[in-house]
């Protein structure tokens, strides 16, 4: 019996440093810290594009691997994250990779509440921080319209579907009055509900193949523009 209870308690104080652990890095500032430390400064003809995002981009690379094969781009979804989760760990996964264009899309977790209550104007503001910080490192930005959700399985009832809607127009307002390049996933994709169609995702949130191939052209035509506006950016970096 004492060995027993000794065992329990060892496995209790070991799950207690491991959860104690998880919150010191509450931002994921280590899943990509080796990654980025093996990743050079570009060459001037390198076209280098950061995807920040939650697990939306985090799926694309696993579904769709080829997308980003062969290609400069570097993704930096982590599934699950809010927006001042991704701010917080904005230089070291988007800044200190110097790319010409950041592309990101986040806000659907804020809605669910993933991280705790939070407001569009609280989306907003982390938004225009990211996007601040990228422009001051001369980094070009895409913003992305929230992807359509009727309902969040993991958390029903929240209707988000109307939030998402005015989250997206002001997201499309502020892009086009700060610089930066709207990339509208939102209009391609969503059904009469303003949710994803089951043809597009198996769970009404998570685009499936299909979703990922819909969303790259529309990502890539946002792209385009946004290099060549880095091109005459002052403050680019090379």
């Amino acid at each position: 019996m004492k060995t027993t209870t000794k065992l329990f308690f060892t496995a209790i104080i070991t799950l207690s440093f491991i959860s104690s652990a998880d919150a010191q890095d509450w931002a994921n500032l280590t899943r990509f810290k080796e990654d980025n430390a093996k990743i050079g400064m570009p060459r001037t003809c390198d076209d280098r594009v950061v995807f920040m995002g939650n697990s939306i981009t985090q799926g694309w690379i696993e579904k769709v691997p080829k997308f980003f094969e062969n290609r400069p781009y570097i993704n930096r979804g982590i599934s699950g994250q809010t927006t001042p989760q991704m701010l917080v760990r904005f230089r070291q996964d988007v800044i200190n990779l110097y790319p010409k264009v950041v592309i990101i899309l986040a806000g659907t977790n804020d809605i669910a509440g993933n991280t705790g209550p939070s407001t569009l104007e609280m989306i907003e503001d982390n938004i225009h921080s990211m996007t601040e910080l990228a422009q001051s490192n001369g980094i070009q930005v895409v913003l992305c319209s929230v992807l359509p959700a009727f309902d969040y399985k993991w958390k029903p009832g929240l209707e988000p579907a109307g939030k998402i809607v005015e989250l997206n127009r002001r997201i499309k307002k502020y892009a086009e009055t700060h610089g930066a390049v709207y990339c509208d996933y939102f209009s391609a994709m969503a059904d009469e509900r303003n949710g994803l169609p089951e043809s597009l995702s198996g769970d009404g949130v998570h685009p499936n193949p299909e979703g990922y191939a819909l969303m790259a052209p529309i990502a890539e035509t946002a792209i385009a523009r946004a290099l060549l506006m880095w091109k005459d950016n002052p403050k680019r970096k090379y």
